[in-house]
C-alpha cells in the first residue's frame, strides 16, 4: 500500500518537529560564547561551499546566474554573519541602570523557514544564521522545485554544527514539502519566517502563528534631471541583470522627465538595453504573462534578455542585456506593469517630478506596496518630499534597488527578507535580522510606591528586593550569580508558548 504523500508530509513533519524541540532544549542550555561558536562555524562552511552551491542551485532551478549567486551565497555567509555575530541575543542581553531593569532574551523555539526557488541556497543560510544566533531551531520547507539544492545547504550547514559538538537537528528540512505538509509546519511551529510568493505569504499569516513575511517588490526607479544619467543608468543595469532580476529588490520600471527622455534613452542604448516597439512588444507581453492567468510567466523568471527575446520571437542584438518597453499605463492588462523578476523594465515618461512621484504612487499601489522605492538625484528636497509621501519601507537613492534593499550597498541592515510594514501586509517594514526571532523578558524594580502613583509623584525610594548599587557596579561573581538565576527561569520555559 503506498502511503498518501499528503499524509507522509505530515507525518514528516510532526517527526521534524519533535526532533527540533529536543535540539532547540538542548541549544537552551548554552551559554552565548557557545551559541556564537556554532553560528561562526555554520557561516565559515557556508563561505566555503557558497561556489558548489550556487552551481547546483542554477542546475535544479534553471533560474539566475551561477557567479551572482556565489555572490549571493557570499552576503548571507559573510554580511549577514557580520551583522549580527556581536549582538546579544542568550541569556541577559541589557541592564538599564537608570530604569532600574534587566532585560533577557527568549527564543521563539521552533522557526518555521519557507524557502523560493529563486533564491534558494542564500535564504537559507540566511534563515539558518539567524535563527540559531537567536537560540531557535529551524525546519525548512523548501520550493519543490530546489529541493537538493537547499538540502545540500541543509546538510552543509549541519555537519558544522556537528562538527561543534551542536545539538543533532538544529536545522531540519521537509523531503515531502506539500502544501498539507507545510500547513502543519506553519500550525506546528512558534514562528514563520516566509519568503516567496504572495499565495504563501498570506497562508502564513493566516496559519494562527506569528509570522514574518514579505510582500511584492514592483518597485519603480526614477531618474530625475539633476542626476548623473550615465551613472544612473549603470547602477540600474547592474541591479536589474543581477542574477537576471531573481531579487525582489531589483527594479521593474524606469520613470523619468522629458527634458533628459532622450538622454536617458540613449544611455540605455549604449549599456545594452533594447527598446520593444509594435509587434515585439505584443509578442513580448504575451510571454511575461501565464497563459490563461495575471500572474507572471515562470519561464521567464530569472531568464537572461537574450532567453526571452528567444521566447518570444525577438531579433535582438547578441550585447542586448535588459528589455525596455514604453508605457503609459498601469494594471493587470499591461504586463509591464507587474513584476516580471527577470531582466525586462517598463519605462514611463513625465513632465515633472511631480507627475513622476504620482507615477510611481500608481506603481507601487498597484502591486508594490510598503517594499521598495529608487531614485536617482542630486536633489535632497526632492528625497524629502519622496520619503514623506511614498507608501515604502526601503527608499533607496543613487544606488542599485537590488544591492541597496538588501542592505548590500547601502547601510541598512543585511537581509534577504525585506519587511513591507502594515501597509504591504507585513508585521515589520525592517529587514529582518536576529532580533526578529527572539523576545524580550523583562525584570524591572520599583521605583514609586504604590500610593505614590495615584497622586503622580515621582521618588525613587531604593527597593527593599533589589541590590544596592551604593554607585559601584556589580562584582563578577555577583553579576555571574544573577545572570545563573535568569538563565534557569528562562530553561524552564525555552519559548513564548511554554510561559
Amino acid at each position: 500500500m503506498e502511503l498518501d504523500r499528503d499524509l507522509a508530509s505530515v507525518q514528516e513533519v510532526r517527526d521534524l518537529v519533535r526532533q527540533a524541540r529536543r535540539a532547540q532544549e538542548a541549544l537552551a542550555g548554552m551559554d552565548q560564547r557557545e551559541v556564537d561558536r556554532l553560528v561562526g562555524a555554520m557561516s565559515q562552511a557556508a563561505e566555503q561551499a557558497a561556489a558548489p552551491l550556487a552551481k547546483m542551485a542554477v542546475s535544479e532551478t534553471g533560474f539566475g546566474v551561477e557567479k551572482d549567486k556565489i555572490t549571493k551565497n557570499l552576503f548571507a555567509a559573510r554580511r549577514v554573519y557580520a551583522s549580527i555575530k556581536d549582538a546579544k541575543t542568550i541569556g541577559v542581553i541589557n541592564e538599564i541602570p537608570e530604569k532600574r531593569i534587566w532585560e533577557a532574551a527568549v527564543p521563539m523555539g521552533v522557526v518555521a523557514g519557507l524557502v523560493p526557488s529563486t533564491n534558494p541556497t542564500s535564504t537559507a543560510i540566511f534563515k539558518a544564521l539567524i535563527a540559531i544566533k537567536a537560540g531557535n531551531a529551524l525546519i525548512i520547507s523548501p520550493h519543490p522545485a530546489a529541493i537538493k539544492c537547499i538540502g545540500e545547504t541543509v546538510r552543509v550547514l549541519n555537519e558544522a554544527i556537528r562538527k561543534e559538538g551542536g545539538p543533532e537537528g538544529l536545522i531540519g528540512m521537509m523531503t515531502l514539502p506539500t502544501l498539507v505538509g507545510t500547513a502543519e509546519l506553519m500550525k506546528l511551529s512558534n514562528m514563520i519566517l516566509a519568503t516567496g510568493g504572495s499565495a504563501m505569504v498570506k497562508a502564513a499569516y493566516s496559519s494562527g502563528t506569528p509570522a514574518l513575511g514579505v510582500g511584492p517588490g514592483n518597485v519603480p526607479a526614477f531618474i530625475e534631471r539633476t542626476c548623473d544619467i550615465p551613472s544612473a543608468v549603470r547602477r540600474i543595469m547592474a541591479s536589474k541583470t543581477f542574477d537576471n532580476g531573481t531579487v525582489c529588490a531589483s527594479e521593474q520600471a524606469i520613470v523619468t522627465e522629458t527634458c533628459i527622455r532622450d538622454q536617458v534613452i540613449a544611455e540605455f542604448k549604449k549599456q545594452g538595453g533594447y527598446f520593444v516597439s509594435g509587434e515585439e512588444e505584443k509578442k513580448l507581453a504575451a510571454v511575461i504573462m501565464r497563459p490563461g492567468s495575471d500572474t507572471v510567466n515562470p519561464r521567464i523568471v530569472g531568464r537572461s534578455a537574450l532567453d526571452i527575446a528567444g521566447m518570444a520571437g525577438i531579433q535582438v542584438p547578441q550585447t542586448t542585456r535588459v528589455l525596455l518597453c514604453h508605457q503609459e499605463h498601469v494594471g493587470r492588462e499591461y504586463p509591464f506593469s507587474i513584476e516580471k523578476l527577470s531582466p525586462i523594465l517598463a519605462f514611463y515618461t513625465e513632465p515633472d517630478w511631480q507627475k513622476a512621484c504620482e507615477r510611481c504612487m500608481e506603481l507601487i499601489r498597484f502591486a508594490g506596496l510598503g517594499h521598495s522605492c529608487a531614485i536617482h538625484t542630486e536633489n535632497p528636497e526632492l528625497v524629502r518630499a519622496f520619503l514623506l509621501k511614498k507608501p515604502v519601507s526601503r527608499l533607496l537613492i543613487n544606488t542599485g534597488s537590488t544591492q541597496g534593499g538588501i542592505g548590500a550597498s547601502t547601510g541598512i541592515m543585511p537581509s534577504l527578507t525585506l519587511g513591507c510594514g502594515a501597509v504591504g501586509g507585513s508585521a515589520t517594514s525592517d529587514n529582518v535580522t536576529v532580533h526578529h526571532l527572539y523576545q524580550v523578558r523583562r525584570a524591572a524594580w520599583g521605583l514609586i510606591e504604590p500610593e505614590d502613583t495615584e497622586g503622580g509623584r515621582a521618588s525613587t525610594p531604593a527597593p527593599a528586593c533589589a541590590p544596592e548599587h551604593r554607585g559601584e557596579s556589580l562584582s563578577e561573581a555577583q553579576r555571574e550569580q544573577i545572570v545563573e538565576a535568569v538563565l534557569r527561569q528562562i530553561r524552564q520555559g525555552t519559548s513564548w508558548s511554554n510561559t
